[in-house]
């Protein structure tokens, strides 16, 4: 009388990436981003005391505020989204497709007695 809900079904290609491994990416973004500031730092300093053009050492200043906003902004994001692969998709292209047996749904559904 009441038709039953069927329980979703889970494959192992739509489990997310370990939360150890995306924190690991994360943090070596995040680490990589940071390196990038100290070097612009840095040459900010180094192009200023070599008497480099001021808009040169303010640009690499600049870059060097900016960067650790940015840094923390995508590190925090949250995970990264992960393809899901079909069940219908075959990489290797030698298996038949799945679904491929099934017919279109397409007009009204049949009448009884029809």
């Amino acid at each position: 009388m009441f038709p039953r809900r069927r329980a979703d079904v889970y494959t192992v290609t739509d489990a997310p990436v370990p939360l150890s491994q995306d924190i690991g990416y994360r943090q070596r973004r995040y680490l990589l981003s940071m390196g990038v500031r100290t070097v612009c730092f840095v040459t900010a300093v180094i192009a200023a005391a070599a008497g480099a053009p001021f808009w040169v050492a303010l640009l690499l200043v600049v870059g060097a505020t900016v960067l650790p906003y940015v840094s923390v902004v995508m590190a925090n994001g949250g995970r990264e989204p992960q393809p899901r692969m079909e069940p219908t998709d075959d990489p290797a292209g030698s298996a038949p497709r799945l679904g491929t047996d099934r017919k279109q749904i397409s007009g009204p559904p049949p009448e009884i007695g029809a």
